[in-house]
């Protein structure tokens, strides 16, 4: 996906409009679509004049890498079942009901781990929520459509995901052996499921 700066301020006015007393955004997506970077462009213009605006990644509630090895996951992080979904769902109900300090987790990708209270949300009118399984109506995972205002799709191909993710996982300290095998035997199979979602979402980019 790419998003002119004229067409990321026209997305950013628009969600000002519909601010309210607080508005959750989502930005959903296969793996790497490129939601991060859209959320956190998206946020830097919010923040323009002033802060109004967080981002709060799905991403910090990826099981540790010790909870994936107890579980046999390891192999196939980023699966749904390789979050604590259940965390990420009380997280956000706790930013729906407007508590006014919840310190949300982050993920490195140095030490490939999440980060307890890597973001602190306090009173921002805009909280801009990221990550694969936002729409996907299973488990725990169903629950989370309902606590979001409005869910953005980033809808990119196989042959634009596929550099990009080799790319990520090489400077990750992943083999090219390694980030293939990664990409072809979970990544893709990711990337179908996460599409299969996209009707549920608000706005396809």
């Amino acid at each position: 996906m790419t998003l002119s700066e004229s067409g990321l301020r026209r997305l950013a006015e628009q969600l000002k409009e519909t601010a309210g007393a607080r508005v959750l955004l989502g930005i959903v997506g296969p793996p790497g679509a490129g939601k991060s970077t859209l959320a956190e462009r998206l946020r830097d213009v919010l923040n323009e004049n002033g802060h109004v605006a967080v981002v709060a990644p799905m991403d910090g509630f990826h099981r540790s890498n010790a909870e994936l090895d107890a579980m046999g996951a390891r192999a196939r992080k980023g699966e749904p079942d390789t979050f604590d979904a259940e965390a990420y769902v009380a997280a956000l109900r706790q930013v729906r009901a407007g508590q006014q300090r919840v310190e949300w987790p982050t993920f490195s990708r140095v030490t490939d781990e999440p980060v307890p209270g890597g973001v602190r949300i306090e009173d921002e009118p805009i909280v801009i929520t990221e990550g694969n399984y936002l729409l996907l109506d299973e488990g725990p995972w169903r629950d989370v459509r309902g606590l979001l205002d409005e869910v953005w799709f980033i809808d990119v191909p196989d042959e634009v995901l596929v550099p990009r993710l080799l790319e990520r996982f090489l400077a990750g300290g992943r083999s090219r052996e390694e980030a293939e095998a990664k990409i072809a035997e979970s990544d893709l199979r990711n990337a179908a499921l996460v599409r299969a979602t996209r009707d549920r979402a608000d706005r396809v980019l």
